[in-house]
């Protein structure tokens, strides 16, 4: 399988994510939007989007392990998030930095929603990944 992370002349560079990936070969993994429920199925953190969001990537982490995958093999990240605000940045910034290869990180789109499918679930964000 071969991975390609871009980022052409013309499109800014940053290094929390990257303009295009190319893969070729390989299985892709599609995990459904995660939320910030544990495996009992509660709520973890109502009101507070840090540990929401921490719950949410330990969920992914747990839905990559069981395909034999990683957080390096995720490809594509797309994160919702009620209310959005720009100060929420850091905090989303922070909490991707524990998971996502800092050197290719995935492609991304990050989108401020009025609400999601409970009025207590502030963010959920759905990835692609891409093994051999």
């Amino acid at each position: 399988m071969n991975k390609q992370f871009i980022n052409p002349e013309g499109l800014f560079k940053t290094n929390a994510y990257t303009q295009i990936v190319t893969v070729e070969g390989g299985k892709t993994i599609y995990i459904s939007g995660q939320i910030p429920f544990n495996e009992k199925g509660e709520l973890v953190g109502k009101d507070s989007l840090g540990v929401q969001i921490n719950q949410v990537f330990k969920n992914i982490d747990i839905a990559l392990k069981s395909v034999n995958a990683s957080f390096n093999d995720v490809i594509k990240v797309t994160y919702y998030i009620k209310n959005y605000k720009p100060e929420y940045l850091p905090l989303v910034r922070e909490m991707r930095s524990k998971y996502f290869n800092k050197e290719n990180p995935p492609s991304a789109s990050l989108a401020g929603v009025q609400s999601l499918f409970l009025k207590d679930v502030l963010i959920e964000v759905e990835v692609v990944a891409q093994t051999n």
